[in-house]
């Protein structure tokens, strides 16, 4: 899998517009990052790759809802671990958790399977999303993520994460032991 040499600048060739509007607004906020381009990246193991590059794990997303597809979810853990349903139903005490539908992740995170993550956050203008990391992940020096796009990451400081990039968008991350 190719893995590009580390940029510290935000692409100037053409991307998505959520992959430059990721880049655009840690520019704006003055967070430093370091981002590769790669093949497309599909199971974890090949962000292990990209991991190792970036000197940083690419954290595992899954957008869930409730039962009723009335609440939902973009869950961050850590690369190899397993999302415990039971867990998380009790802890968020939410009803029967379940993996949202490709067409509930377009609609609410405008990406598909493969790319969500804390960057898509942006296009959930309402809020219908909550934010919720393992707290493993809140204890690292270092967040590292796609960019709304599975064919760049990025890593940044996760203190950054958490006190400027999550509140610039609108969204507070709810902390959990998973």
């Amino acid at each position: 899998m190719f893995v590009s040499d580390i940029f510290t600048t935000a692409p100037t060739d053409e991307r998505s517009a959520a992959e430059m509007a990721t880049f655009a607004l840690l520019d704006e906020l003055g967070i430093p990052y370091e981002r590769v381009d790669n093949d497309p990246a599909g199971p974890m193991e090949d962000c292990d790759i990209v991991s190792e590059k970036l000197g940083s794990e690419i954290r595992k997303s899954s957008l869930i809802h409730n039962a009723e597809k009335t609440q939902y979810y973009l869950v961050m853990m850590p690369a190899h671990k397993q999302f415990n349903t039971k867990a998380f139903q009790e802890k968020m005490e939410c009803s029967r958790p379940s993996f949202a539908s490709e067409e509930d992740m377009m609609a609410l995170l405008g990406v598909t399977p493969g790319t969500a993550s804390i960057p898509c956050l942006m296009h959930d203008k309402e809020g219908k999303v909550k934010l919720v990391i393992d707290r493993e992940i809140a204890n690292d020096e270092w967040f590292a993520s796609n960019a709304c796009d599975n064919r760049s990451h990025f890593r940044i400081k996760t203190n950054d994460l958490l006190m400027k990039f999550c509140p610039a968008i609108g969204h507070r991350a709810k902390l959990l032991r998973m």
